[in-house]
């Protein structure tokens, strides 16, 4: 905390129960006139006695005077990688391996009005500096302590590509004219300059006082937030766009415009889009870019989510949903570079949205299903994809990929078959593999599955593991096998293969009558 006083001080820093009636930890800080006439920083330790999950800080005196306090916080002395992010929340999203980290936002970079935009460079530097501001999308005040800085650090220590969303000159009520952009196209360019300049460069030394000498790795930069349809952004977007690739041309640029939108006139290195629709929908989703054109710039599917009444506060039919349009990005991988959820944590205590991935509050956290259906798309980038296909008779409620993937732990090599059953009924496969060089291993394979005893089962905190993958050996493991799929289930299956397997096989499905 700051403390600036006139007066002489006495002042009790507790940690009590929310009644203020139980004290939990004492900090005492006396000070003689005169001694907090200037504002001055003073941190130390607190210690609770006992736990406590409803607790408040406290500042109480028995003298006379006038105290001014600012920029008082409480935090954990354990963070992740001791960089300020909650050990247990930042090691779910460590658990999912992401490749990339997209920040800040959409919206959120926008705000309503432009008063209110995400501002990098009042973002950076000490944190008692930042001016903060009020995010008047969500209706909330930040002091902007997770700034442009500790996102970047956030995707360094999850080992994640950074991907920077600008703001392009626009709020979602107003727009900056273009003739009068340069601004904007100055701060860009200067944020770029601190994420990755030489710590003798303007901007690139403020990076380094903050303790990081080192570049980030900064390649992707998402241009303004879903507003190709707005007359200003066709404009505006080429010049954000000359401008990155004069200084950075190696950094790739992504448009918020769909393909049929981009040209020579109007380049891109990826295109953004977001999905946003009902289970049903989003299921029949694992066809959309079955036809995109396979060459040109490539699709980011930055934002995707089953929304309305199916989708709950995080059900399994939701993630149902969502891993076969998943799996439908797998099987077009070519044509689809990265892809991410749509709001990824949210505070019990404060909903917005619904449904989000992990859901915590001030103690506790736990995953909806749609977070843990994505540990089985965790091993997939780097994965080589193979051909599959699925023979069926009157049935339509599946989709499935297959892919080979390797253990960094071990170094074990597997073919990972991955199947959704969207159907309320349980049915089952005959898989026969060919095209192996080696066989699959008898003993080693594994089966996941994630279903539970409702379409519309989710987890909370009293009962957080009410919808988790379960798994079991394979007893049967070979290049054909019967398997069962249960209903409204994502099942995988990994195979254990030989490390010097290096044909790609044909999977061949056949559906018979559940048993």
């Amino acid at each position: 905390m700051y403390i600036r006083s006139s007066d002489s001080v006495d002042l009790a820093v507790s940690l009590t129960s929310s009644d203020g009636l139980q004290n939990l930890a004492t900090h005492t800080i006396t000070a003689e006139k005169g001694d907090f006439a200037e504002w001055t920083k003073v941190e130390f330790d607190l210690q609770s006695s006992e736990r406590n999950t409803n607790s408040r800080l406290q500042l109480t005196t028995t003298k006379n005077g006038i105290i001014w306090f600012d920029q008082v916080s409480v935090m954990p002395s354990d963070t992740y990688m001791g960089h300020g992010f909650r050990e247990d929340l930042a090691s779910m999203l460590a658990n999912l391996r992401p490749r990339f980290l997209k920040f800040p936002g959409g919206n959120y970079v926008m705000g309503n009005y432009l008063l209110n935009a995400f501002r990098w460079s009042e973002t950076v530097g000490p944190w008692e500096e930042r001016p903060g501001h009020f995010n008047d999308v969500w209706d909330y005040w930040t002091d902007d302590g997770l700034g442009f800085f500790e996102f970047l650090q956030l995707a360094e220590d999850l080992g994640a590509c950074p991907v920077w969303v600008i703001n392009d000159g626009a709020s979602l009520n107003e727009q900056i004219p273009s003739a009068t952009i340069a601004a904007f196209l100055k701060d860009v360019v200067n944020g770029i300059e601190f994420a990755r300049g030489d710590p003798e460069t303007t901007w690139g030394s403020v990076r380094a006082a903050m303790g990081h000498p080192e570049p980030f790795p900064l390649y992707y930069i998402s241009i303004g937030n879903q507003e190709c349809s707005k007359p200003y952004y066709k404009e505006k977007y080429v010049k954000f766009y000359s401008a990155i690739k004069a200084s950075y041309p190696d950094i790739k640029i992504i448009s918020s415009c769909d393909i049929s939108s981009i040209s020579p006139v109007n380049p891109a290195d990826l295109y953004d889009v977001h999905v946003y629709t009902s289970s049903g929908d989003m299921f029949s989703k694992t066809r959309m870019f079955d036809k995109t054109p396979r060459s040109g710039p490539k699709a980011f599917v930055s934002e995707y989510a089953v929304t309305g009444n199916d989708a709950g506060r995080g059900t399994l039919v939701a993630a149902l949903a969502e891993a076969s349009f998943l799996i439908g990005l797998e099987r077009n991988s070519d044509v689809v570079e990265m892809a991410s959820c749509a709001p990824l944590f949210v505070n019990d205590n404060d909903r917005r949205f619904n449904p989000d991935a992990i859901v915590f509050n001030s103690w506790q956290h736990y995953g909806c299903p749609n977070y843990w259906m994505l540990h089985f798309f965790k091993d997939s980038s780097g994965a080589t994809l193979h051909p599959l296909t699925i023979q069926v008779s009157n049935y339509d409620q599946l989709a499935a990929s297959a892919l080979t993937w390797q253990n960094s732990n071990d170094g074990n090599t597997y073919l990972k078959i991955k199947v959704v059953n969207f159907g309320n009924k349980a049915v089952t496969l005959n898989v026969s593999v060919a095209g192996l060089e080696n066989s699959i291993q008898t003993f080693g394979s594994i089966k996941t599955v994630l279903t539970s005893g409702w379409l519309r089962d989710e987890n909370s905190f009293q009962q957080p593991d009410k919808v988790v993958p379960a798994a079991s050996p394979i007893t049967n493991a070979g290049e054909q096998m019967g398997v069962i799929l249960d209903p409204y289930s994502l099942t995988s299956f990994d195979l254990l293969l030989d490390t010097s397997t290096n044909k790609y096989p044909l999977l061949e499905w056949s559906l018979h009558p559940s048993m």
